[in-house]
């Protein structure tokens, strides 16, 4: 397990997606150091809501966690909040996620994740922060053929709408670091898996369907390499960097991007078969071709994060689904 990072205990942290799978974890870990946190998540129904309602649940027992419900597409409410509370640190996970889903419903990930990073730039900018930390994603490389990936490679052919949006982000904020002085660091996170964690993730579906006794769907033939990531190391990555804002840069831009990932792409298989034994059930498996928007492979250089911040992700997978199988096995053992 990871370290989790000490942070300055005098400001106020703002966090969006507060009741996502990043967001709650990271809000915990701020919270048992005594630090004030506001959440804001409009809980939306892209996956079951319950699993939402009890992460926002666990956080409402700290006497520093304030819950404002709302939308980031929903300008005044994103500026309400400054307002209100004037953070200091404001991490920016709130998205609509999910590559496949975007292909179908574009709408979702146009007002979210493009309007609603808009609204958090322009409330950043008239409501000085220290510090702006938001989340981008490892699937910006696209189909990228240079391995591993690094934040110096070119990212200018997305497979998908989410993508996109995720490369968009970095550019919006990049032109609002440079023109209103913001510190903004982005982040491009590589498969984020563990307890609590997301119902619309492969490893997910698995674990229902295995435990179901039903089939689970292999793409590209099981022909696929992830970097998975565990979230305690993604928190610790970004608990490292929260209260340290990048200086400017030699364009005098005060703007860093970093991978946060295992360095260390698993073949699925063997992700699959590690997931099976500690759920104590093998799967009954479907072989498929490659999914439209999908990638064959995700690898992290994470060279500038050690460098940087003498950190780098290391749980196992051998571990890290130790840690979730335990925890879905009890959280459904009323329907599994």
């Amino acid at each position: 397990m990871s370290t989790i990072a000490s942070v300055d205990k005098n400001k106020i942290y703002l966090i969006t997606g507060a009741a996502g799978f990043i967001g709650y974890f990271l809000a915990k870990a701020l919270l048992e150091q005594d630090i004030k946190v506001i959440g804001f998540d409009n809980l939306n129904d892209y996956y079951e809501v319950s699993l939402k309602e009890a992460r926002l649940e666990s956080l409402k027992k700290y006497p520093d966690f304030v819950f404002v419900k709302g939308d980031l597409a929903n300008k005044e409410q994103v500026v309400s909040i400054f307002e209100e509370y004037h953070p200091s640190i404001v991490v920016n996970l709130a998205a609509q996620a999910g590559v496949r889903y975007s292909i179908d419903n574009p709408d979702a990930y146009m007002q979210s994740n493009m309007m609603g990073f808009y609204h958090i730039l322009e409330a950043c900018r008239h409501y000085p922060v220290e510090h702006l930390v938001y989340a981008s994603s490892s699937s910006v490389y696209g189909e990228a053929a240079k391995i591993p990936f690094s934040t110096q490679d070119p990212v200018d052919e997305p497979v998908s709408l989410y993508a996109a949006t995720k490369k968009s982000n970095e550019l919006m904020a990049h032109a609002y670091s440079k023109l209103y002085k913001i510190p903004v660091t982005g982040l491009r996170f590589f498969t984020v898996y563990g307890p609590m964690g997301r119902p619309d993730m492969a490893y997910f579906k698995f674990a229902k369907k295995i435990m179901a006794g039903e089939e689970i769907e292999i793409y590209n033939h099981g022909e696929m390499y992830r970097d998975f990531t565990y979230i305690d190391d993604i928190v610790t990555g970004i608990m490292n960097l929260l209260c340290h804002p990048p200086g400017a840069n030699d364009k005098g831009v005060a703007y860093k991007i970093y991978n946060i990932g295992n360095n260390q792409p698993q073949k699925l298989m063997d992700y699959i078969s590690t997931l099976e034994r500690h759920l104590g059930r093998e799967a009954k498996k479907v072989y498929l071709p490659m999914q439209p928007g999908d990638v064959p492979r995700t690898y992290a250089d994470v060279d500038e994060l050690v460098k940087d911040f003498d950190f780098k992700p290391a749980t196992t997978i051998d571990e890290g689904l130790m840690q979730f199988a335990q925890w879905f096995k009890e959280y459904y053992k009323d329907v599994i």
